[in-house]
């Protein structure tokens, strides 16, 4: 089975949680893993995400890095909301000028 890692870089503006964190986690820069394989017989190069990781602390912060598998639905989620809130924090400032 061939796979391939495609990383990313993840912006949060407020503190947030994860699933399987026992913590909150600070606003900041995350690098994302996304473990994928191909997906043989198919005409066309084509791959299925198998895994999802989160490297902790922030990228910002100088400490030994520790990867922690986390569901890519409830990422997708969370950077949805935080990009909610900064929106909302952002129409209400604009607001009140």
């Amino acid at each position: 089975m061939l796979m391939h890692t495609r990383v990313s870089i993840v912006q949060f503006s407020a503190p947030f949680a994860l699933r399987g964190i026992d913590e909150l986690l600070p606003p900041g820069e995350y690098a994302i893993d996304q473990v994928e394989h191909l997906i043989e017989g198919m005409t066309w190069l084509a791959y299925r995400r198998i895994a999802t990781f989160i490297h902790l602390p922030a990228l910002s912060e100088c400490a030994t890095t520790e990867l922690v598998e986390i569901d890519a639905d409830e990422l997708e989620a969370a950077l949805k909301q935080d990009l909610e809130q900064q929106y909302r924090v952002s129409w209400c400032a604009n607001k009140e000028q």
